[in-house]
């Protein structure tokens, strides 16, 4: 036996459709399009979200509101949660590389820092932003906070 010899077991493959064969062959006609419409013309592509010349849903229901394409969206973090970062990983200096590195955000996020919880530790912060509050309490623990 060769690869050249091979061939399926008798009955488990059969022949396609042979569409447009004429009259004779069952299948000729409209060539199992049906009558008019897109779908029986040669070139058809439904197109996404098309309805049939009908009004798309989409453009039926009413627009609201405004997305600022200039939006900064911050991740907060809190006080108390870099607190428990410092005293489990035994951090002096957090910034976003070490957050990063962490676990805590993602590389892209710009992070900024707000007023809960407490610090008991001089912690040297680097952010892209900070609460009041927060960089208050960082530096009434002897710490420093950067902005990025």
């Amino acid at each position: 036996m060769e690869l050249n010899n091979l061939k399926p077991a008798e009955g488990s493959t059969k022949s396609g459709k042979r569409i447009a064969r004429g009259q004779g062959s069952g299948r000729g006609g409209t060539s199992t399009r049906g009558h008019k419409g897109a779908k029986s013309r040669s070139g058809y592509k439904s197109k996404r979200n098309f309805e049939g010349g009908q009004m798309p849903l989409q453009m039926r229901l009413p627009k609201r509101g405004f997305n600022s394409p200039n939006r900064v969206e911050y991740v907060a973090l809190n006080l108390e949660k870099l607190q428990a970062l410092s005293e489990k990983h035994g951090l002096s200096e957090i910034t976003p590389v070490t957050l990063y590195d962490l676990g805590v955000v993602k590389k892209s996020d710009r992070i900024k820092l707000l007023g809960n919880g407490e610090v008991s530790s001089a912690l040297t912060v680097t952010a892209h932003a900070a609460s009041a509050s927060a960089k208050e309490a960082i530096e009434k623990a002897g710490g420093t906070l950067t902005i990025a």
